[in-house]
């Protein structure tokens, strides 16, 4: 069980989110949040608070009655549940709803207690509001997709339960949940900050992670397959160069290939006397897609890294607005709500991942150009050239969806449209650049799980089992349990499914 008291980090998330690990909020949680509570309470009774005796955004110069204060925030919520298009994956809303605890949590918000209570019911039974892709532009935060969360947190709104789409109503009944207690700024504190971004971009950044891993294997497995040299990956040739990423990448493949019977040393080969051949049958350097491994991925884990950084920074700060001090006894208006950071940090994720994207379709065209490999059939067709086509139909989708992430790679953080009678000038869109880097990632799994799938049908006509490092022989023994040797012609997309499933999971 997770006790929600201090600072979460990205093993957090994976228990909660992924493991479906309980939650229990620590008892110096609820003082924190009932002091702050109590005290923007009394503080607000004679001044001018924005969200709790004003309208919202532009119409903040119109005072609200203290008659009126608690239907201000039931309006807010409901008029702010627009969204439309694709409903977020509950995996994806799950790490929004623990992003937005933790940062209620903080004791910034002024929220009734019973948020935090309700949000944890929802955590602990499993239960997703419906939240829509479209609508956010991430600048008082994701103020439409969490309206839908709020709308769910006063007992109306529709969630996911138990595999079934159902009244937000019935499933509380259900579940004997009572809807929070909405006394004071509750609809504004829940719908004015970025944590939909941020869940959406921290499950991105665990996918990417185990995109990456996916993709250092593969990069081992086909240095293997054509039995490069060793010295593009030594310490020596890496250390020449300062940048830790590029490192890490050469000592984690030197690692992953440390008892392959088929990467050469240099020394061994070339590096003697004797040889007279004029032109050299073998080549002396592999493509780049092969050498610059250590280089081309360097920059992405250095990027994932850096992203994991800020979005935890994020989930981790009061991210509404105003910002309840109750050290200092007093309100501060601002915007940490806009979602600048995340905004950018999800257009570098989507970069990088694109860039790794496309270095495993240079690898798969490796493998599938007999003119480049020497080594392999046409498209690693293990039947009949010409009457068979091996991995050929694969690559087009491998193609195409690389082509799809180059286009979606393109900066959200740059299409800034002002919105809000001109309240909001300057937003971030971090919204949408986390939903498509979302899609970038998924694309990336595709191609991958092609590229892997061609790996072990070259493994398999170059006989070489025996010779491949234990690395590379755990990914050809469980991809071998979910696909078959294609040798006939089959439907490829089966397989292309289940794979990517494995490679998700896994």
């Amino acid at each position: 069980m997770l006790t929600l008291k201090e600072e979460l980090d990205i093993q957090d998330f994976y228990a909660v989110v992924f493991n479906k690990e309980q939650i229990n909020v620590d008892e110096e949680v609820v003082k924190k949040v009932e002091e702050s509570f109590k005290f923007l309470k009394e503080f607000s009774d004679d001044k001018v608070i924005y969200g709790v005796n004003t309208g919202f955004g532009p119409m903040a110069q119109y005072k609200i009655a203290d008659k009126d204060r608690v239907q201000l925030q039931y309006n807010l919520i409901r008029s702010h549940a627009s969204g439309v298009g694709k409903a977020i994956e509950p995996l994806y809303v799950k790490a929004a709803i623990l992003g937005r605890l933790n940062t209620l949590s903080l004791g910034y918000s002024g929220v009734h207690k019973s948020v935090v209570e309700v949000m944890t019911s929802l955590l602990n039974k499993n239960i997703t509001p419906l939240i829509y892709e479209h609508g956010g532009v991430g600048a008082s935060g994701d103020l439409v997709q969490l309206a839908h969360l709020a709308l769910v947190l006063i007992g109306e709104g529709e969630v996911f339960y138990k595999g079934e789409l159902k009244p937000t109503q019935e499933v509380f009944k259900i579940e004997n949940i009572t809807p929070i207690n909405v006394e004071l700024r509750e609809g504004l504190a829940l719908i004015n900050g970025t944590s939909v971004m941020t869940g959406i971009g921290i499950v991105n950044t665990i996918y990417a992670k185990k995109a990456f891993n996916w993709m250092m294997k593969a990069s081992c497995a086909i240095n293997e397959i054509v039995k490069a040299y060793d010295d593009h990956l030594s310490l020596e040739l890496n250390h020449a160069k300062k940048h830790s990423g590029q490192q890490e990448v050469a000592e984690e493949m030197r690692v992953l290939l440390v008892d392959s019977k088929l990467i050469r040393n240099r020394e061994e080969h070339l590096y003697t006397s004797g040889n007279e051949e004029v032109v050299f049958k073998e080549k002396v350097q592999e493509y780049y897609s092969l050498r610059c491994v250590p280089q081309i991925l360097g920059p992405v884990l250095d990027t994932v890294n850096g992203v994991e950084k800020v979005l935890i920074n994020e989930v981790n700060s009061a991210n509404d607005n105003p910002i309840i001090d109750t050290k200092s006894k007093n309100v501060y208006h601002g915007g940490n709500f806009h979602g600048d950071y995340v905004s950018l940090e999800m257009d570098k994720l989507k970069v990088v991942m694109t860039k790794m994207t496309m270095l495993a379709e240079r690898q798969l065209n490796y493998l599938l150009n007999p003119r480049l490999n020497d080594i392999l059939p046409p498209f690693v067709n293990l039947a009949k050239l010409g009457l068979n086509f091996g991995m050929q139909g694969v690559q087009f989708t491998a193609t195409s969806t690389t082509a799809e992430n180059q286009m979606l790679s393109n900066p959200m953080y740059v299409h800034s449209i002002p919105n809000n009678n001109d309240n909001q000038d300057v937003v971030s869109m971090g919204t949408n650049a986390a939903i498509i880097t979302k899609k970038v990632i998924e694309n990336a799994f595709e191609v991958l799980s092609i590229e892997l799938m061609t790996i072990i049908q070259a493994i398999e006509y170059l006989e070489i089992q025996d010779e491949i490092s234990t690395s590379t022989k755990e990914v050809y023994k469980s991809l071998r349990k979910l696909m078959p040797v294609i040798k006939e012609d089959v439907a490829m997309y089966p397989y292309i499914k289940e794979v990517k499933n494995y490679l998700m999971n896994n």
